[in-house]
């Protein structure tokens, strides 16, 4: 196997209106589950569903270019109640679930959606749209879709959801190919584009929708997407696998993203937030739970990192003299 870091790679097909993204996290993808080990650790499917996440949320953001967060959600009546991956602008990303039951045992690590998810059939898949500087009155753009096809057909894998999502919402065909596990999340984009008008995810409108399924230069490269299987796009670097599956095609290829440019682990939790969130419990509601436990400790569930506040550190929050010294703050 060959050395791997994280890295974005975007392409286009030349003289076809297709483009294409590569994405593969691994050092920022193992940073997120060297956090979550500290405080719970996650079933291999979950972690397996987050790094499929956290790897389209990637996809996404590059995709639109939004200035603003991107926050892609799964939730239903499952054992996973709800699963998170939010990226920034500058491609930072954070993931995290809420699991509420157990998990049904499996030999491959993996288990469909509707195991986990969507159980009753209810579950859905929301795209939120958070703008970085709000206008006053400005809210957040989100779509919600089902966990089904157009003929009611569960959906098994995140991929052939955020394909439909973005069929639906873009008018554009997409193939998504996604896959994770403890080492690498990884995805791979194809999509084509359109032959005018604009639009994007916050609600633009296309103008060639009969184009929908029928480019046949579209066709003909996602067919060849998707013989790229889970094991090739774990284990083969970029150059790799965009040689193996398009040999044939003229490739123009950008510079790939990495560091602190590219895709990367970032958490936007801080002291200052959990402090602004208990004084919106209130000071009563503060004091009794100082009362009973001596100390809050609020843990980010995302990163896990962890902010304790003892009873100065909460009087502190309450007063409104700026020039405090700094509470105590600790790693677990």
């Amino acid at each position: 196997m060959n050395e791997m870091t994280t890295e974005l790679h975007k392409f286009l097909f030349d003289g076809l209106p297709v483009r294409g993204m590569l994405v593969r996290l691994t050092d920022s993808w193992q940073e997120v589950l060297r956090r979550r080990d500290a405080s719970e650790t996650f079933e291999e499917p979950v972690r397996q569903l987050l790094g499929e996440m956290a790897a389209a949320g990637v996809l996404m953001q590059s995709n639109i270019q939004f200035n603003g967060a991107v926050v892609l959600q799964i939730f239903g009546d499952g054992p996973v109640k709800v699963a998170v991956a939010e990226v920034q602008p500058d491609l930072g990303f954070r993931a995290t679930a809420k699991v509420v039951g157990e998990l049904p045992s499996t030999d491959s690590g993996h288990l469909p959606l509707d195991v986990m998810v969507n159980v009753g059939g209810e579950g859905r898949c929301a795209i939120t749209l958070d703008p970085q500087n709000r206008m006053p009155g400005q809210q957040p753009y989100q779509g919600v879709v089902p966990l089904h096809g157009d003929k009611r057909e569960p959906l098994l894998q995140l991929s052939e959801v955020l394909e439909h999502y973005m069929l639906q919402s873009e008018q554009l065909d997409t193939k998504l190919i996604l896959a994770a596990n403890d080492s690498i999340a990884a995805g791979l984009l194809i999509q084509r584009l359109p032959m005018e008008g604009t639009g994007n995810l916050a609600g633009g409108q296309r103008s060639d929708e009969d184009e929908i399924g029928l480019n046949e230069a579209y066709n003909r490269i996602a067919y060849l997407a998707a013989t790229l299987t889970r094991e090739e796009l774990l284990t083969l670097d970029a150059d790799t696998i965009l040689r193996r599956l398009f040999w044939e095609e003229d490739i123009i290829r950008f510079d790939p993203m990495k560091g602190l440019e590219g895709p990367h682990f970032a958490c936007t939790c801080s002291r200052e937030r959990v402090g602004t969130m208990l004084r919106n419990l209130g000071r009563e509601e503060v004091e009794s739970i100082l009362t009973e436990q001596a100390q809050i400790d609020v843990g980010c569930e995302f990163c896990g990192e962890h902010y304790r506040f003892d009873a100065v550190d909460a009087a502190e929050l309450f007063t409104e003299t700026t020039d405090h010294p700094p509470g105590s703050k600790s790693l677990q």
